[in-house]
């Protein structure tokens, strides 16, 4: 049986920017944060270590509107938008799964985990 690993890279990469914060966030010379890309990676390496998978995908909210915000115009509607030092680390840490070979999946108008959710439904029935 094959073993699927499906991560939230939007949740992952917000918990470890949040989890290596701080007053003296990491940064290369010229200035670019790399705490989060930093937290990922080590989160995501315990992940392949502990669990061994034969696939492994990476989904990624985009900035284009949800079905939801159709549905109702006020969702996250008094949310916080997304630090600029965060902002700034999405596309390096995509770059870095690209590198790996890791695939990453997005698609306009839907959530990460509405992703998730469908290719997991779709791993389970092609396990049956």
């Amino acid at each position: 049986m094959s073993k699927v690993v499906l991560i939230d890279g939007n949740s992952i990469l917000n918990r470890a920017f949040y989890g290596i914060m701080g007053s003296n966030m990491l940064k290369t010379e010229d200035g670019t944060y790399t705490n989060a890309v930093y937290g990922f990676l080590a989160i995501m390496f315990k992940i392949l270590e502990n669990i061994e998978p034969e696939y492994l995908g990476v989904a990624f909210d985009m900035k284009a509107p949800t079905f939801r915000h159709e549905m109702y115009k006020e969702y996250k509607g008094t949310r916080k938008g997304m630090p600029e030092e965060l902002v700034q680390q999405m596309p390096l840490i995509k770059e870095v799964l690209s590198a790996m070979n890791i695939k990453i999946i997005e698609k306009e108008g839907y959530e990460a985990d509405d992703i998730l959710g469908t290719l997991s439904k779709m791993a389970r029935q092609k396990r049956t």
